[in-house]
């Protein structure tokens, strides 16, 4: 029970790699708060988290809403006295051709999955300095921030951010003793992939369901797509008290898709 006593926040917790931490983290004792706008997909993992003989609570929130954010960290404090990890783990994607972004694509992208990540950052520390404790702060980024994909370029950048939103928030919160890193997946079989094969086969890219996954698979060295419990494990690590000399680092989940 690594986590025993530890109040943690995952955003994007009611499914894919957020619900794998969320169910990993509790099973190791923390009491975790599932931070989502589907409200009631967060309820529903709460309460299997509470069968299972775990303490959660869901939480409805929009990462891109600073007040939201900010309402979701007090009243998971309120329920569990404090807060010791807070995980960015929400965003989402929506492809489009090169030439064919739009302002209004980009600015979705990265107001999710970049402002989002700031504002957490920033709320999470704020709880964690007024509590006078150290913390640990831990963000989601993935292959697409290390290298271009042209169906994804504002996802691109967006992950990209957070690569560097991790180093530049490591920097600014060491001296209060709260730590800041992440790790990057590759293809992952989550909700978001589903969405992302549609997406891919509406604009034409492949032609059957699971064409998408399957080719960017290819190049992975373990030969297959991960599971969100492929996750979980360095999620964990980056939770407890094992971490503790790392910050500001992104460490690849990816099956050897990347080699930097």
């Amino acid at each position: 029970m690594k986590l025993s006593g530890k109040g943690i926040i995952v955003t994007g917790g009611a499914q894919g790699i957020g619900l794998g931490i969320v169910e990993r983290l509790a099973a190791e004792g923390a009491a975790v708060g599932i931070a989502d706008l589907n409200l009631g997909a967060a309820q529903r993992a709460a309460e299997q988290i509470k069968v299972a003989g775990g303490r959660a609570i869901a939480l409805e929130v929009d990462v891109s809403d600073r007040a939201a954010v900010q309402a979701g960290i007090a009243r998971f404090v309120d329920k569990f006295g404090q807060l010791d990890c807070y995980f960015n783990n929400a965003g989402m994607n929506i492809p489009m051709p090169f030439l064919d972004i739009t302002e209004s694509n980009w600015d979705l992208i990265m107001r999710v999955n970049g402002l989002g990540v700031l504002i957490g950052i920033q709320e999470a520390a704020r709880q964690m300095i007024k509590q006078g404790t150290k913390g640990k702060i831990v963000n989601t980024a993935s292959i697409a921030g290390r290298q271009g994909y042209a169906d994804f370029a504002p996802y691109c950048a967006s992950k990209s951010s957070v690569i560097s939103l991790t180093q530049a928030g490591a920097r600014a919160l060491a001296p209060q003793g709260i730590t800041v890193n992440g790790f990057s997946p590759g293809v992952v079989a989550t909700p978001l992939w589903t969405k992302l094969d549609k997406d891919l086969m509406e604009m034409g890219v492949s032609e059957k369901e699971g064409e998408a996954m399957d080719a960017f698979s290819q190049a992975i060295l373990l030969k297959r797509a991960a599971q969100p419990g492929d996750i979980s494990g360095t999620a964990l690590f980056l939770a407890s008290s094992d971490s503790d000399y790392v910050t500001g680092q992104i460490i690849p989940i990816d099956g050897g898709m990347i080699l930097v």
